[in-house]
Order: structure tokens, then C-alpha cells, then sequence
């Protein structure tokens, strides 16, 4: 089919399915099946290539912060802004960049890609910059066991066709390194000795033998040497700066490292100064903790997918003067083993009542009883819930931690009482 009617068919199912509010995959899986060369086509005419940004955690949030960090440097940079991360959400969001003749204004593309489908991806189109962010027991029932997440995450670095960048402190992804050609540039961020202890390994969350000798680090390009409430500090070239941050929460103040030395590896004489100036613009990405104001009140959104994320995500935020929710779903975007919960130590709830709901709404107050953690209130329906949820608490501050599927249900609801940034 020619490309410019495989564009316009495209871009008209974007528009019918955008006027019925939502499927921001169904153009891009339109235009996979008329036109599987699409993708690679469009994409083989950036200057600068294409960097896959993938790992367990914090790919949404890092993406955008890397694309800030591009921008800054004045280049302009497509990206799937919708957190779609399949294959299909790259291709429909190219049909909302393109024009009819298949032109993308881009000099870069910065690609959130899950796992699974970043190794189907880099067959079609191997990337020029990889970065890989952790590997954590997430969504086993999809993936299987950790260490073929890990060997997922090779093969992406394997295609990688210029620079691969690597958590130091995960010892399954710096050990990616070991499977790399010397034609490959490797570059590291990681963590000050001091803040090993806050971001504690997969095996380590799990009760892993410790006494094994860990393997020697290599050098980082950025460490996160400290960081509070209001921002960071950050080692880059030997030397230390701090900058103020608006993203909350431990995760994504580490992958803001991890950003800025994909950044400072695709464009080295970029200002370390402005690049930081960037940074400290970069709100949450969608859901990610992201703040909606509800009847004059903060309302937070704040994704967790695994064990790891939820236990940082309860770190990270002080339930003291805050209304707490917990939605669980259970759908296949979620993962349908909901196990990892009994993994996740939800004493810091204990003296908040939690407010439960979502398709695992249950399962999620069985868990939290054993910890000792009162139920404000059970509600499986994710739209009753939260009206309620926001009546009972109309003059408090709101929280509400919640899987994938739950995130984006709790935002079309929201969206009907308040200001909602839309993601096209």
C-alpha cells in the first residue's frame, strides 16, 4: 500500500479513536497490519538515531526527563509520550507527528519500550543509544523468572548500535557489559556509597545471601551523591552540583541520574549547568506522581507495579496528613499475579486507615491486615470508590497508590471533575 494512503488511514482511525475517548494503540496496531514497514521507514530518517530507554522501573518518567534534557540542547525529539510501550504505541504516535508524506520533524527519537516487545522492536529498528534502567520481579506471570527479564534486557544492549548506558548498583544489568562487544560504548550511573542502603537490589529486597562477595563497580559517569524533599546532588566529571527537582519519590530521583548520563553520552559538550536547569523543571510523568487539585486539594497518583516500586513509593511519601487510597487491578497490563504484594511492608500505613478498592480489592485488605493496617473501606468499584473516597475527605490532601490499569480509570474519572493533563 503506498505510504501516504497507509498514513491517512492511519491518522483517520487516530481521529475516530480519539473522539471515543481513548485507544492510543488501536491506529498504531491499524497500521502495523497495512503497513509493517512503517515503523523502521519513518524512523531511519532521524540524523541522531533512536534510544530505547527500558528496564522494570521509571521508564515513563525517565523518558521524559531525557527528552527535557535533549530539548534543552536544542534538539527536537519525538517521543511516545502516552506511556504506550509496545510497538504499537510507537506507530501511533508517529501518526500523530508525520505529515501525509510520511515527514518526521525530528532530529532524535526517545522511546519508552517494556522488555518484552523492546527485543521485537530492536530486530526492525536496533537502536543507536540504549539505556537500561533495573531489572525487578515485575509482571512474572508475563515475563517469567528475573534473569529472563535480565537476558531481554542484553539482547536490547546487543543491538545497540553506538552506546549502551547501565545501572552500576543492579547486578544483573551491569553485568550486560560482559556481553558487549568493545565496538560498544558503555557508560554508567550509579549510586554514593552512602544511599546504597535506600535502593536496595532485587536479591537483596528478597532476602538473597548477602554474604557473597560483590563484584568490584565500575566507574559511574553520574552518581546521586545525596538528595532531600526539594532536590538533589549529583557527582558529574569528578565534580558535585545540586539542583532543586519537582519529581517526587527515591525512584525517580535516581533515574534522574540515570538521564543525565544517557544525555551527557549523546551530546558530551552539552552545559552541565543548563542541562541541570532542565532537570529541575520536570514534573511527574502521568500517574507517576502526578497532582491533580480536587476541590482545592492536592490529589496524587502514584504508580506501583512490583515490589520494589511500591516499598520506595511508601518511603518516598509521608502518609501523615494525607487521605490514603490503594487500588489494585489485576488486568493484563497490570500482571495477573497479585503475590508480589505479600512482598511489600505496609507498616508505615499502620496508624492511617487506607481506603481499599479495585478488581484485587480484597486481596489488597487481606495484605494490609496483616500488617496491622485499618481499612477505612472496601469498594471493588474503582469509580464508586473514589467519588466516595473524595466525599469523605473533601478538605484533606489525597493520595492514592495504584497498579497500571487502575492509573488510567482513576485519571478519565478525575478528568471529569477536574484539570487532567491530556496525553495525545
Amino acid at each position: 500500500m503506498p505510504q501516504t494512503l497507509t498514513i491517512l488511514l492511519g491518522k483517520a482511525v487516530r481521529y475516530a479513536a480519539r473522539l471515543r475517548g481513548g485507544g492510543s494503540a488501536l491506529p498504531g496496531l491499524f497500521v502495523e497490519r497495512i503497513s509493517p514497514t512503517f515503523v523502521p521507514d519513518t524512523l531511519k530518517q532521524l540524523p541522531k538515531g533512536v534510544v530505547i530507554v527500558s528496564g522494570t522501573n521509571g521508564k515513563t518518567t525517565t523518558t521524559k526527563m531525557v527528552v527535557a534534557l535533549l530539548e534543552s540542547q536544542g534538539l527536537n525529539v519525538f517521543t511516545n509520550r502516552t506511556g504506550s510501550n509496545f510497538i504499537r504505541g510507537v506507530a501511533a504516535a508517529l501518526l500523530g507527528e508525520v505529515d501525509v508524506k510520511g515527514k518526521l520533524d525530528a532530529d532524535i527519537a526517545v522511546l519508552e519500550l517494556d522488555e518484552a516487545h523492546a527485543v521485537k522492536f530492536v530486530e526492525i529498528v536496533p537502536p543507536r543509544y540504549a539505556l537500561l534502567l533495573n531489572v525487578m520481579r515485575d509482571q512474572l506471570d508475563r515475563f517469567g523468572e528475573i534473569d529472563s527479564t535480565a537476558k531481554m534486557l542484553e539482547k536490547i544492549a546487543k543491538a545497540t548500535t553506538d552506546t549502551v548506558v547501565l545501572n552500576r548498583e543492579d547486578t544483573r544489568v551491569s553485568a550486560i557489559s560482559q556481553t558487549l562487544t568493545e565496538s560498544t560504548n558503555v557508560h554508567y550511573f550509579g549510586l554514593n556509597d552512602s544511599l546504597l542502603g535506600q535502593f536496595p537490589s532485587d536479591d537483596e529486597l528478597h532476602g538473597a545471601n548477602k554474604k557473597t562477595k560483590a563484584p568490584k563497580r565500575p566507574a559511574a559517569d553520574i552518581l546521586l551523591k545525596d538528595f532531600n524533599d526539594k532536590g538533589a546532588a549529583f557527582t558529574i566529571a569528578k565534580k558535585d552540583f545540586v539542583t532543586p527537582l519537582k519529581l517526587k519519590g527515591v525512584y525517580n530521583v535516581y533515574n534522574a541520574a540515570a538521564a543525565l548520563a544517557l544525555v551527557r553520552s549523546i551530546a558530551p559538550e552539552a552545559s552541565i549547568n543548563r542541562l541541570l536547569a532542565a532537570l529541575s523543571t520536570v514534573t511527574p510523568a502521568f500517574g507517576r506522581g502526578e497532582v491533580v487539585t480536587v476541590g482545592g486539594q492536592p490529589l496524587e497518583l502514584v504508580l506501583v507495579k512490583n515490589p520494589s516500586g511500591f516499598r520506595l513509593g511508601l518511603e518516598s511519601y509521608d502518609p501523615a496528613g494525607y487521605a490514603t487510597m490503594i487500588a489494585i487491578n489485576d488486568n493484563y497490563a497490570d500482571g495477573r499475579d497479585m503475590s508480589w504484594l505479600w512482598d511489600v511492608d505496609f507498616t508505615s500505613l499502620a496508624e492511617h486507615p487506607v481506603y481499599v478498592t479495585g478488581l484485587r480489592g480484597y486481596d489488597m485488605a487481606l495484605r494490609l491486615q496483616y500488617d496491622e493496617v485499618t481499612m477505612e473501606k472496601i469498594e471493588t468499584n474503582l469509580e464508586t470508590a473514589l467519588r466516595d473516597f473524595i466525599a469523605r475527605h473533601s478538605n484533606q490532601p489525597k493520595r492514592v497508590y495504584c497498579t497500571y490499569t487502575a492509573m488510567l480509570a482513576l485519571r478519565k474519572e478525575l478528568s471529569k471533575i477536574t484539570r487532567v493533563e491530556v496525553v495525545s
